[in-house]
């Protein structure tokens, strides 16, 4: 098989169950414009464009640099989509 690249766009977010500050002051902020809004949660989106053998392969790098370093797992959630 043929190395190509492909692009992984990763989202990170605090579990529901950990307490956002962030997401409480941007709440808080967007009220204080006229927003009305039930929630907010902040979180980090990374753009990767790394080499691999197929999509597959792809996913299952980006997978690994998350639970490696990307992500405290213990406190984070992360959803990985890979472009071509």
């Amino acid at each position: 098989m043929a190395i190509e690249i492909y692009n992984a766009n990763i989202n990170i977010f605090l579990k529901p169950t950990v307490n956002d500050p962030q997401g409480i002051t941007v709440k808080s902020a967007l009220q204080s414009l006229g927003f009305f809004l039930e929630n907010v949660r902040v979180g980090k989106f990374i753009e990767i464009s790394l080499e691999a053998n197929s999509r597959e392969h792809a996913y299952e790098i980006a997978i690994d640099m998350c639970e490696k370093l990307l992500a405290n797992t213990i406190i984070e959630k992360y959803t990985v989509n890979i472009d071509e």
